[in-house]
């Protein structure tokens, strides 16, 4: 009889050791399964602040933020940059400063000589530029691109225009 007892108890062990050893490897399972299925961690994108104007206003400057991307418009024959531009390029510096990509474009009308207004839209992007880094924003994440296509579509005030997109 106590043979039984020693045999019962043998096997009460082992299914209790198997037991704990299945609790274990489900345990441990499921935190790997957990560790590799995690959902990525979203990338930093820049929020789309409220429009800070509904369109370019006449001949002057302005700058509206639609959907992330920032326009800043100019008056004829100028690259100073509109009131607010510093609160419309405050998103674009925080994405900058995780490592997101700010890329530039200049843009001109059809008024003028083409190398003036080339030039002119260069001066006005490089000075969207230097606005960004004044405020923050890493050199190296600043990208100014020449587009296909310079000459801005739209009225004159809309195609005086450089626009800010981050990537």
């Amino acid at each position: 009889m106590s043979n039984m007892v020693d045999e019962d108890e043998g096997i009460a062990l082992r299914l209790v050791g198997a037991l704990v050893t299945l609790v274990l490897l489900g345990a441990v399972g499921f935190g790997a399964w957990q560790v590799l299925h995690k959902p990525a961690a979203p990338k930093a994108t820049m929020p789309a602040p409220s429009p800070l104007a509904a369109a370019p206003i006449g001949d002057g400057a302005s700058v509206v933020v639609v959907d992330g991307l920032v326009k800043f418009y100019f008056a004829s024959g100028s690259a100073v940059l509109a009131d607010g531009a510093d609160a419309a390029l405050a998103a674009v510096v925080s994405a900058t400063q995780t490592g997101q990509t700010a890329v530039i474009s200049g843009f001109h009308d059809d008024t003028g000589g083409a190398a003036l207004n080339a030039e002119l839209a260069k001066q006005r992007a490089m000075g969207v530029r230097d606005a960004l880094t004044r405020l923050g924003a890493p050199a190296d994440k600043i990208e100014l691109k020449k587009p296909e296509q310079t000459m801005g579509t739209g009225a004159n005030a809309e195609a005086r225009r450089v626009e800010v997109a981050v990537r």
